[in-house]
C-alpha cells in the first residue's frame, strides 16, 4: 500500500517526473494525453499533492476514480475538473482503460496577457470535485477539438506565434466551459431548486434561533458547509436561479427577518441588530438603508 504523503509541485517538470512522464517540451505549459498506448501510471505518484499551477482534467473515457483531497469522485465520460494553484489534489486512480487529457498551465505562462487576470475570475477553478462539469456529446466534441489544436501546436515546432496561439485556445476553452456550466445549472434545475429550498430553510432556522445572537452573521462559508458545496459553486448556482450570489441572498433573508421584527415587535433597532448577528447596530442600519432606501426607524414608522 502506498505511503501517505504530501508533495508540493512548484514546477510542471517536477509533476512530470513524479508521475513518470517525459520532460515537458515547455517549462510553463504541458498537455498530456493518456490513452491506450500511453496509460496513466500511478505507481510513482504521491497520495496528495499541491500544485503551483492550473490543472485541467478532461476525461474522454472513464474506468477509474479521482481522489480529490479526502474524497473519491467517479467520473462520467466527458467530464472536466479544474484546479487552481495551491489547491490540495489527490492522486488519480485510473486503470488502463481510462483515457484523459491533462493540461497544466503555470501562471507565468500567461504574464502580460489579459487572461492572466481573467482566469482568476472563473469560479469553477474553486469548485469541489462533486461539482465537476459533465459535458453533453456535442459539448464533448467541441472541447475535444480545442484540446487537439493545443496538442498539435505544443507538439509542433515552437515559433514566435506559439504562445499567442496556445493562449487564445486556452481562453476559448475556458469560455466554452463557462457557457457549459451555465447550461448545467439550467438542465439540473430540479436538483438546484432543492438546494435553494435548503438554503432558505437553513437561513430561516439560523435567524429564528439564537444562532445569530451567539455566532454572529451567517457567512457564505457556513452555508456552503451546511450544503456540502463549495462557496463558488453555491454563489454561481444561486445567481443562475435568482440572479443573486450567496452573499446577496444572505442579505435578502436578513432584511426580510429585520422587516418582520420591525413590524411585529417593540424591540429597539439595537436589539434587533444584535439578534440578527450584528456587533454594531450602525452596521445593521447602514445595510438596511442600502437595501430598502429607508432607515430601520423610517421603515417602522411607514409601516405603522
Amino acid at each position: 500500500m502506498k505511503k501517505r504523503s504530501l508533495v508540493r509541485f512548484r514546477s510542471i517538470s517536477e509533476s512530470h517526473e513524479a508521475f513518470g512522464l517525459p520532460k515537458p517540451q515547455h517549462p510553463l505549459i504541458s498537455l498530456v494525453h493518456f490513452h491506450e498506448s500511453n496509460p496513466f501510471n500511478t505507481d510513482m505518484a504521491p497520495i496528495y499533492d499541491v500544485v503551483d499551477f492550473y490543472k485541467i482534467t478532461f476525461i474522454t473515457q472513464n474506468s477509474g476514480r479521482l481522489k480529490y483531497g479526502q474524497d473519491y469522485y467517479d467520473y462520467d465520460d466527458g467530464s472536466m475538473l479544474f484546479i487552481a494553484p495551491n489547491q490540495l489534489v489527490g492522486t488519480t486512480e485510473y486503470n488502463r482503460n481510462t483515457y484523459a487529457y491533462l493540461l497544466l498551465i503555470h501562471p507565468d505562462f500567461l504574464l502580460g496577457h489579459p487572461l492572466a487576470t481573467k482566469i482568476r475570475q472563473y469560479n469553477y477553478f474553486s469548485y469541489s470535485v462533486n461539482e465537476a462539469l459533465h459535458l453533453s456529446s456535442q459539448e464533448r466534441e467541441i472541447i475535444l477539438s480545442v484540446f487537439k489544436i493545443m496538442e498539435q501546436e505544443l507538439n509542433s515546432r515552437v515559433d514566435e506565434f506559439s504562445q499567442e496561439v496556445i493562449i487564445s485556445q486556452i481562453e476559448l476553452l475556458l469560455s466554452y466551459v463557462n457557457r457549459f456550466y451555465k447550461r448545467q445549472f439550467i438542465t439540473r434545475k430540479g436538483v438546484n431548486s432543492d438546494v435553494l429550498q435548503k438554503t432558505e430553510s437553513i437561513l430561516d432556522e439560523y435567524f429564528s434561533s439564537r444562532k445569530a445572537l451567539d455566532q454572529g452573521l451567517p457567512t457564505v462559508q457556513f452555508l456552503s458547509e451546511q450544503l456540502n458545496l463549495s462557496t463558488g459553486y453555491l454563489s454561481d448556482l444561486l445567481r443562475s436561479l435568482i440572479g443573486q450570489n450567496a452573499q446577496q441572498y444572505i442579505h435578502l433573508k436578513l432584511i426580510e427577518k429585520a422587516k418582520e421584527k420591525l413590524s411585529t415587535t417593540n424591540l429597539t433597532v439595537s436589539e434587533i441588530a444584535f439578534e440578527l448577528g450584528f456587533e454594531h447596530s450602525q452596521s445593521f442600519s447602514k445595510l438596511f438603508k442600502t437595501k430598502t432606501k429607508l432607515s430601520p426607524l423610517e421603515f417602522r414608522q411607514s409601516f405603522n
